[in-house]
C-alpha cells in the first residue's frame, strides 16, 4: 500500500503524515489510565488509534509457556526489537482443568497480570482467548473434559451441540469480566479481541462464529474484533465476522493486497508471519532454521502495513500440554516436542538470535527514533564441577500404584477422560487364566504403552512413528499393530497383564481433534490356537503425574529390574542461571525439577534437553526426578546452556 495514500484517506495533512510516520511514539503508546479509540478506517484501508493511522507491529508469546519471572524481560525484548504489540494466546485448559473450576491467578495462569505487563512497559495488545486456539496446545486448548460425552463436536454453535457451547458460555462469562477493564476503550491495552481461530479450516459454520460474537457483546465487549485465517479460507467460507477486520495467516504484503481486493471494505493485516515453525518428535531436526522473513518485514514497513509475528518468541509447553497434529485420512499422528522455541527470533530462553538483530535492523530503519536497547542476557549454568550427575533409583511406580477404580466403572477399557483424567498415565491391569502365550491386539492405543506379563517386559505399542532401530531395541510396535507376548514362565496359574498408557499431546489441528487418550474400546488376546478372546473386567489405575502424585511418592524399589522406575539427583549449586537439563542418554519419559514438570523427553529426538528456568532453582540442593518408562539403569544428566 502507498502510504501517501493511506494517510490521505485518513485526512491527514502533509505535516501531519510526516509526525505519524517519524515519530513512533506518537499516539502509539498505551497510556497508564488514559482511554484511546482504535477502529478502522472508514474505507477498510488500515487502522486508527485515536483517529489517526496506526501500524500494527506485533510479536506473539504466550504467558503459559513463559516463566513469570521473565514475562517482563520477554515484553522488553519484543519492544527492542521495534514492536509496539504483543499478541498473546489465552489456553482455555490451563485455566479450566475440571468443570466449573477456573484459575486466573496462579503462577502463568494470571492473564490479567501479563496484560498489565504489556501496558506498563508501554505495548499493545492483541487478544486472541479462543475458546480454539491451536498453538500447538493439547486440544487447541479446549479442556479434556469436554470429551467424556460421547458423542461431543467441538467447534460448533449451540444448536449442534449444547454441551460444547455450554461450556464456552461458563468460560467467556469469567473471561469477559476481567477482559473488559483491559479495553483500550477502558484505558486498557487491548486493540482487538479475536473470535475463535483459523476457523476456515476447520468449518463455514457463520452461525457459529457470530454465536461467539454476541457472547463478547452481551458481556459489555463490543469490539474491535477480528478473526485469523489463511486468505482461500476465508475467501472459500467467508469466516470473516460482521464488522470484524482480517488476519492472514502466513501473510505477507501481497497477500494483505489481495485481501484488500476480495475484501475491500474490510482492513486486513498479516497475523501469523512465521520466522520459524513447529518441530514434531521423530522429526529430523528442530524445523524452521532457514525461514528469513525480513523482506517481508521491510515490505510491512515501507507500506505501513500491520503484521504479527508468529511466534516472535515461543517458550515452553511444560507438564504434559504440549499439542500434536494427525492426518485425519491416513491417521498419522505427531506429537510436538515440549519446547516451543520454534526457531523464533527470541530463543526459548529469552536470548537473541542473530536473526532477532537483523529483523530489528529492519524494523528500526524505518523509525525515526532509536529503539531500545534489549534487556540483559538471563544468565546461565552448567554441570557443576566433580563427578557427573547420575540420579540414583528412587521409586518403582509398581510400588505407587493408587487404589483401582470401582469394577462397574472398568468392564471394558476405557479412555483417561471417561475417568475424569486429562493427561499422564494409566494403568489397565487383567489375569490371564489359562494363559499359554499370545499376541495381544489393543483398538487403540493413544499413545504409547509398555506391556507386562507377571512383571516382565514384553514390549510396547506406538502411536506416533519411531525410528526400526528405536522399535526393534524395544519390541515396540507402532501404528497399533498386535504385539507378540512371551509364554508366562511363572507358576501362576492366571498371570497378570499390566498395559501402562501414556498419553502425549492431543490433535490442536484439523478434523482428528476429538483424540481421546488411553485404549480407546478393547483389548484382545490371540492364543496359539487362534482363539480370539476380548478381554474384560480391568483393574485400571489412574496416574495423572499431578504435584500430589509426585509429591506422595514413597521411596520403595520392591523390583529394580522392572522398567518404570523413578530416578532422583540432588545437584547442589552455588549460583543459578537458566540451564537445559540433558536426557540424551535416557529412552522416554518426564523430568521434575524442585516438583517443577519441566515435560517430557524421549530419545528419538530431535530435543534431548529440556529448559529449566533459574527461578525453578535455588542456591543449595536441587532434586531432579526422573521417570524413564524404559530404563532400569541409571545414565548420567547435565546441565547445559542451551537447547541444542
Amino acid at each position: 500500500m502507498d502510504r501517501r495514500r493511506f494517510l490521505a484517506v485518513a485526512g491527514l495533512s502533509p505535516l501531519a503524515a510526516m509526525a505519524v510516520t517519524a515519530n513512533p511514539a506518537f499516539a502509539s503508546e498505551p497510556g497508564r489510565t488514559t482511554k484511546h479509540a482504535f477502529g478502522f478506517a472508514t474505507d477498510g484501508s488500515g487502522f486508527l488509534l485515536d483517529g489517526r493511522p496506526f501500524q500494527i507491529r506485533s510479536g506473539e508469546m504466550h504467558p503459559a509457556r513463559i516463566p513469570v519471572q521473565y514475562w517482563r524481560h520477554r515484553i522488553r525484548m519484543a519492544k527492542a526489537m521495534g514492536l509496539n504489540t504483543v499478541s498473546i494466546y489465552i489456553m482455555w485448559n490451563h485455566i479450566e482443568e475440571r468443570p466449573g473450576i477456573f484459575d486466573f491467578h496462579t503462577d502463568r495462569r494470571n492473564v490479567e497480570a501479563f496484560i498489565r505487563l504489556c501496558q506498563a512497559e508501554g505495548m499493545w495488545v492483541l487478544l486472541r482467548p479462543g475458546p480454539y486456539v491451536c498453538g500447538e496446545w493439547d486440544l487447541g486448548g479446549i479442556p479434556p473434559y469436554l470429551l467424556r460425552n460421547p458423542d461431543i463436536q467441538l467447534r460448533v454453535r449451540s444448536a449442534a451441540d449444547p454441551h460444547y457451547m455450554a461450556a464456552v458460555k461458563r468460560y467467556f462469562g469469567q473471561l469477559i469480566q476481567r477482559v473488559k477493564p483491559l479495553m483500550i476503550s477502558q484505558g486498557g491495552p487491548v486493540l482487538m479481541v479475536q473470535i475463535e481461530n483459523e476457523y476456515g479450516s476447520y468449518g463455514s459454520d457463520a452461525a457459529y462464529l457470530e454465536e461467539l460474537r454476541q457472547l463478547w457483546i452481551r458481556g459489555g465487549i463490543d469490539g474491535p474484533f477480528y478473526t485469523e485465517d489463511g486468505l482461500g479460507q476465508v475467501e472459500a467460507n467467508h469466516t470473516n465476522v460482521r464488522g470484524g477486520a482480517i488476519a492472514l495467516s502466513g501473510g505477507d504484503p501481497g497477500s494483505i493486497a489481495a485481501a484488500r481486493t476480495a475484501f475491500p471494505a474490510v482492513p486486513a493485516m498479516a497475523g501469523e508471519v512465521y520466522p520459524g515453525w513447529l518441530t514434531h518428535w521423530g522429526d529430523n531436526t528442530f524445523q524452521g532454521a532457514d525461514s528469513d522473513v525480513s523482506a517481508s518485514l521491510d515490505g510491512f514497513m515501507k507500506g505501513g502495513l500491520s503484521f504479527n509475528l508468529y511466534m516472535v518468541h515461543g517458550g515452553t509447553s511444560f507438564g504434559f500440554f504440549a499439542g500434536a497434529n494427525a492426518d485425519d485420512l491416513s491417521g498419522n499422528y505427531q506429537p510436538d516436542i515440549t519446547s516451543y522455541d520454534y526457531n523464533a527470533p527470541i530463543t526459548e530462553q529469552g536470548a537473541p538470535t542473530p536473526r532477532y538483530h537483523k529483523y530489528r535492523t529492519v524494523i528500526g530503519g524505518h523509525l525515526g527514533t532509536p529503539l531500545p536497547t534489549p534487556p540483559p542476557a538471563v544468565p546461565t549454568i552448567t554441570t557443576p564441577g566433580g563427578p557427573p550427575i547420575v540420579p540414583r533409583p528412587y521409586a518403582s511406580l509398581w510400588d505407587n500404584l493408587p487404589k483401582p477404580l470401582p469394577t462397574a466403572q472398568t468392564v471394558d477399557p476405557r479412555p483417561f477422560e471417561m475417568y475424569g483424567q486429562n493427561s499422564g498415565f494409566v494403568l489397565y491391569r487383567k489375569r490371564l487364566p489359562g494363559y499359554t502365550g499370545g499376541t495381544l491386539d489393543i483398538r487403540w492405543v493413544h499413545d504409547y504403552a509398555t506391556v507386562f506379563v507377571n512383571g516382565a517386559y514384553q514390549g510396547g505399542f506406538s502411536r506416533p512413528d519411531i525410528p526400526a532401530g528405536v522399535a526393534t531395541a524395544l519390541n515396540v510396535t507402532t501404528r497399533n499393530a498386535p504385539l507378540k507376548l512371551r509364554p508366562s514362565g511363572a507358576p501362576a496359574s492366571a498371570p497378570q497383564l499390566d498395559i501402562l498408557v501414556e498419553g502425549m499431546g492431543r490433535t490442536n489441528y484439523g478434523h482428528a481433534m476429538v483424540d481421546r487418550k488411553g485404549i480407546l474400546e478393547s483389548v484382545s488376546l490371540l492364543d496359539a490356537g487362534s482363539q480370539t478372546g476380548m478381554l474384560t473386567g480391568w483393574e485400571v489405575c489412574l496416574l495423572p503425574m499431578d504435584d500430589d502424585f509426585v509429591r506422595s511418592l514413597k521411596p520403595r524399589i520392591s523390583d529394580p529390574r522392572r522398567p518404570g522406575l523413578f530416578f532422583r539427583a540432588d545437584i547442589r549449586l552455588d549460583s543459578v542461571g537458566d540451564t537445559y537439563v540433558d536426557m540424551s542418554q535416557w529412552t522416554k519419559g518426564v523430568v521434575w525439577v524442585n516438583g517443577h514438570n519441566l515435560g517430557r523427553y524421549w530419545e528419538i529426538g530431535p530435543q534431548h534437553r529440556l529448559y529449566c528456568p533459574a527461578p525453578w532453582l535455588r542456591r543449595g540442593t536441587n532434586q531432579v526426578l526422573v521417570f524413564d518408562m524404559h530404563q532400569t539403569k541409571s545414565q548420567p544428566i547435565t546441565l547445559e546452556r542451551t537447547l541444542q
